[in-house]
Order: C-alpha cells, then sequence, then structure tokens
C-alpha cells in the first residue's frame, strides 16, 4: 500500500503548490454564508476515489465530528491553530503554517476549534 501512497502525496503537493496561498474571491464569498459558530466546508472537485475541499474557520469556529476513516492530505492555505478534542476529552494543540502539508492518518474521531485570533483556511484532499 506505501508504494501507491507515495507518488499519490508527491501528485497532491504538487497541486497543492500551484494553487498557491491565496483564496478565490468568489470562494470567499461562500464561505461567509456558514452559520455562525461553525466552520464552512466547500467542495472544489470530487470523484468516485477523493474529495477536495476548502475549510475556514474564523476565529473560534468548530468542526464538529471530524471523521478520520480516510486518509487525508491537508495543506494550511493561512496560518492557525486548532484545538482537537476527542471523545474521551483529550485535547490535542495543532499549529499550522501558511503552506505546510500534513498527511492525516486514519485515526479516532475528534472534533476541531479554532483556538486562534485569526482566521485559518485548509485545503483538504480525501483519498476515499
Amino acid at each position: 500500500m506505501n508504494y501507491m501512497i507515495r507518488p499519490l502525496v508527491s501528485f497532491l503537493i504538487s497541486v497543492f503548490m500551484l494553487a498557491g496561498p491565496a483564496v478565490n474571491l468568489a470562494l470567499a464569498e461562500d464561505m461567509a454564508k456558514a452559520e455562525k459558530g461553525q466552520a464552512t466546508i466547500k467542495i472544489v472537485a470530487e470523484s468516485d476515489k477523493v474529495r477536495a475541499y476548502e475549510t475556514l474557520y474564523k476565529a473560534g469556529d468548530t468542526n464538529a465530528n471530524i471523521v478520520t476513516s480516510a486518509l487525508r492530505v491537508v495543506r494550511a492555505l493561512h496560518a492557525g491553530t486548532l484545538m482537537r478534542i476527542y471523545a474521551d476529552g483529550k485535547t490535542e494543540k495543532v499549529e499550522w503554517k501558511t503552506g505546510e502539508v500534513k498527511i492525516l492518518q486514519i485515526g479516532s474521531q475528534y472534533t476541531t476549534k479554532n483556538v486562534g485570533k485569526t482566521d485559518f483556511v485548509t485545503y483538504t484532499v480525501l483519498i476515499k
């Protein structure tokens, strides 16, 4: 399985690099319509094997019930700090730098909260 993941991750990282750090104006307008206090998710592309989406967390926003049943590659479009809150009460602070890419493995379910003072935006590619 690892022999398949490495080329895919390399490809996804190159796509992230081409995308650049700016958020499309139309996308920003769509994200502004989100329910207060909840992170906004905008699907930008999807197939039967992959879903690509952007998530906007305004300061204090939460994103409940993150499903971690699939491999995800996440790039921070804007720096930020999230708090992961697991079902058992355990918390984990995760800091992101603009442009940073992380591969998030399958794991426990959790809720996230933007504990920073600025908006935090990520671009995620989820392998179905």
